[in-house]
């Protein structure tokens, strides 16, 4: 029984550790007579959500990639690549003639080159046996380089199209009350949720990180899937990629830069761990909605931005000891 008291813990602490922020906060507001009107408004809620959509996004396809024991520090120029290629296609005139499918096709493109980098950085590593953060490492720098040279290292301004009202606060129409993409961000994590514990392939996904070797001694396709496994990855970075441009509304090849920081910390912060064969995407995306209240909160108090990565910063080791104090529990 006092084994599984602290397992229960560690199971909602990501929920708990988002209750911590928000109470703290609470009371530190006091000190401000308009910060509970401004941060606890549902003006501010839905501006909470949109904020975390992107990092959240990436962070469903990260929460695979360290469930399985990897990490993909790619992510972060993947999105970059794919706002410059919605950009070019938004761009050229041919395009142009399918109507509102003309920006359907961008994203499609933008996800499409996001998993490709994802494939190839999966397969090299898979293939090859070398350790993905190394691999990672160069697919970031080859991912940033190829939007750059995409772009002439400028940034790509693009027509009015409704791919920029995806992360509108106040949506149109009005009866969708949140923004697009946090309903799109909603579905993925149902997905993935599911994917994740009903399906075979979810069942692999664990097995991976909790011990590759006897997942291959009972017969799992450890290549293919871990290839399999990247490319997921770079599809959602590629989905984070059309709300990014959403955001910015032109294609720019250097926005993103450390993202994917945020997106493992996110997994991390939500119970992944860098071990192997944990996490959940619920998790991760409380690790993500936890990480936007706090910058959120800080903003509105005028916590200098320097403070807030301090705060971050101690947050991850914090949740990594909380990691390390589970493993000796169990």
């Amino acid at each position: 029984m006092k084994r599984n008291i602290p397992l229960s813990l560690v199971q909602f602490g990501p929920f708990f550790g988002l209750l911590f922020v928000i109470a703290l906060f609470g009371i530190l507001g006091f000190t401000r007579d308009d910060f509970h009107e401004s941060f606890f408004s549902f003006y501010n809620f839905k501006t909470i959500l949109t904020q975390t959509v992107i990092i959240g996004i990436g962070a469903l396809g990260m929460t695979l990639v360290i469930i399985s024991g990897g990490i993909d520090l790619s992510v972060g120029s993947q999105v970059a690549l794919g706002t410059v290629v919605i950009a070019l296609v938004l761009g050229d005139p041919n395009a142009q003639d399918l109507g509102i499918f003309w920006p359907l096709l961008a994203a499609m493109a933008a996800v499409g080159a996001c998993g490709l980098m994802g494939w190839f950085g999966g397969f090299v590593s898979a293939k090859f046996g070398i350790v993905p953060f190394i691999v990672t490492l160069g697919t970031m720098q080859i991912a940033r380089g190829i939007a750059k040279w995409l772009a002439n290292e400028q940034t790509i301004a693009t027509p009015d199209n409704w791919m920029q009202e995806l992360m509108s606060i106040n949506p149109e129409p009005s009866w969708l009350i949140f923004a697009p993409g946090i309903w799109m961000a909603l579905f993925l994590l149902l997905v993935l949720t599911l994917i994740l514990r009903y399906t075979v392939f979810g069942r692999h996904v664990f097995a991976l990180g909790s011990n590759e070797n006897t997942a291959r001694l009972c017969g799992i396709n450890v290549t293919f899937n871990r290839i399999l496994i990247y490319t997921l990855c770079g599809l959602f970075a590629g989905v984070a990629a059309v709300m990014q441009y959403s955001n910015l509304s032109i294609g720019d090849p250097t926005s993103a830069v450390a993202m994917e920081l945020d997106i493992i910390a996110a997994v991390v912060i939500g119970g992944g761990s860098l071990r192997g064969g944990e996490g959940s995407a619920v998790g991760s995306i409380i690790g993500a909605l936890l990480i936007a209240v706090l910058k959120n909160a800080c903003v509105i108090i005028g916590v200098p931005t320097y403070f807030q990565e301090i705060i971050i910063g101690g947050i991850i080791i914090g949740a990594v000891l909380v990691d390390n104090l589970k493993h000796r529990i169990t």
